[in-house]
C-alpha cells in the first residue's frame, strides 16, 4: 500500500511540475528552468503533498476538503492551474486526460459517499 501512496505522490508532483513549467514558460517567458517565483511554488505544492495525510484516499489536491496551502499559494496555485489546466491537452494530451478522467471519477465517487 506504501508504494501506491508513494506513486500517487510522485504523480501528482510531476504534474504540477509541468503545469508550473508551462505556466512560467508562457507568461514569464523563461525557457529551460523556472524563474524564482514559481520555483518556489512548486517546492511548496511538493512539500504539501510530501506531507498530505490524505493521499490514500484522495486523487489531487482540488479534490481535497481540507486544503492545505497558505492562502496567497493556494491563490498563486489555482492561476498556474487555470492557465495550464486547458493547455495541457496540447503539451501533455495523455497526462490531461488521464488527469481528467481521474479527477472526475474521484468527484463522482465523494459525491456517491455524501449521498
Amino acid at each position: 500500500m506504501t508504494r501506491d501512496i508513494n506513486g500517487k505522490r510522485e504523480r501528482e508532483k510531476m504534474i504540477v511540475s509541468q503545469m508550473i513549467s508551462l505556466y512560467c514558460r508562457k507568461k514569464h517567458k523563461v525557457s529551460g528552468g523556472l524563474c524564482d517565483e514559481c520555483s518556489r511554488l512548486l517546492k511548496y505544492a511538493c512539500e504539501r503533498s510530501d506531507r498530505c495525510p490524505f493521499m490514500e484516499t484522495k486523487t489531487f489536491c482540488s479534490n481535497c476538503r481540507v486544503h492545505c496551502y497558505k492562502p496567497e499559494m493556494r491563490e498563486k496555485i489555482k492561476l498556474v492551474m487555470r492557465f495550464s489546466g486547458p493547455r495541457m491537452l496540447f503539451y501533455h494530451p495523455v497526462l490531461a486526460v488521464s488527469h481528467l478522467i481521474e479527477s472526475k471519477n474521484e468527484k463522482r465517487r465523494l459525491n456517491k459517499n455524501e449521498n
